[in-house]
């Protein structure tokens, strides 16, 4: 038996704020082509309130996979916290959460870094900690608040949105894990140096030679390791800086569009960072049917991805009903304008 095989999925998680910008006002103040978002295949983007932050929607959706884990807060033996928007440049939130949903003291909590891909690597790292004893349960959560410099192609899609899983033994677990499988290499995509604002991208660059090389990399690594095919996953949710990569990639690798869009979350919030690939499995685990096969391939630039073998059990159905939905999250939205939009994401600076 694999290392993977031991562990499961026990509760899931979202959560996406209520304000959303469509993409209209994004083009109406900074003169682009109306047919810009069209080609990103992105509508309106989620964006995270004044009130809110990563570690308070973390905390919501970590809370909603505690619910559907029906796991003891004292049995959680790890919190990590995958993000590149936290709010403390030195302090962890993964303690504050852990606090705040009565984890704590006896359990470890770090917050991880590695772009969009940080979350990701905390659930390979718990696969690893559970299979080997170390922990019994461990709570990964991915969030991430909107960051890209006004005017800029990345503002279309960079959006807020949080996702968490509670990962344990594979008795009892609503989906378990079959394999799993890392490609990485040192490609500098995306990038924001110390006290930037803002990150900066080398446009096309973060396509080929590091989105596309790494995720197709990493799945095809899987497949083989496992024996498995395209034909075998009944889903495939993949990192979503918009809503046409993922189509593509998909198509690179013998997915059809049927098997991708459940899974495709992008144009309706936006870019989620850490909790972009994680949101798109919380929505198909919202529907997805005992013994269907999903594969996870979440993508973090500098670049790094992972491709992971997910298989549904029969206890999911007894979870679902126990927390909200993402599409519930999805169904609560405000339309708000680029004013609004602005003054909630600290756009607007007021010198005193």
């Amino acid at each position: 038996m694999r290392p993977e095989e031991r562990v499961a999925i026990h509760g899931w998680g979202s959560y996406v704020p209520r304000y959303r910008l469509p993409m209209s006002e994004i083009v109406r103040i900074w003169g682009w082509p109306e047919h810009q978002p069209v080609a990103l295949n992105v509508k309106e983007k989620a964006v995270a309130g004044p009130d809110e932050d990563s570690l308070t929607m973390g905390y919501e959706a970590a809370r909603n996979a505690l619910a559907r884990a029906r796991v003891a807060p004292s049995k959680i033996g790890a919190v990590f916290f995958g993000t590149e928007s936290k709010p403390y440049a030195v302090k962890p939130s993964a303690t504050v959460i852990a606090d705040a949903l009565g984890i704590t003291p006896k359990t470890m909590a770090s917050d991880l870094e590695f772009a969009c891909r940080a979350a990701s690597e905390a659930m390979r790292a718990s696969i690893g900690m559970i299979a080997g004893g170390l922990v019994e349960y461990s709570l990964v959560i991915g969030s991430d608040t909107a960051q890209a410099n006004p005017g800029d192609v990345l503002e279309f899609t960079a959006s807020s949105g949080a996702a968490a899983f509670v990962l344990g033994p594979r008795d009892g677990g609503v989906a378990y894990f079959e394999g799993s499988y890392t490609y990485v290499t040192d490609t500098p995509d995306f990038w924001r140096r110390s006290l930037q604002p803002y990150p900066l991208h080398g446009e096309g660059f973060t396509g080929e030679p590091a989105y596309f090389h790494h995720i197709v990399s990493a799945v095809r690594g899987l497949m083989e390791e496992l024996g498995l095919k395209p034909d075998d996953f009944d889903y495939a949710i993949f990192h979503q800086p918009n809503g046409k990569f993922p189509l593509r990639v998909g198509k690179m690798l013998g997915f059809p569009k049927e098997k991708i869009l459940p899974g495709l979350v992008t144009p309706f919030i936006g870019n989620t960072y850490n909790a972009s690939a994680l949101l798109g499995l919380t929505r198909v685990l919202d529907q997805a049917k005992p013994g269907q096969r999903i594969l996870l391939a979440p993508f973090g630039s500098g670049a790094g991805a992972d491709a992971y073998s997910i298989v549904v059990t029969d206890k999911i159905e007894e979870a679902r009903g126990l927390a909200p939905a993402f599409d519930d999250y999805l169904a609560r939205s405000k339309k708000i304008d680029y004013a609004v939009y602005s003054r909630s994401r600290g756009i607007l600076r007021v010198i005193k």
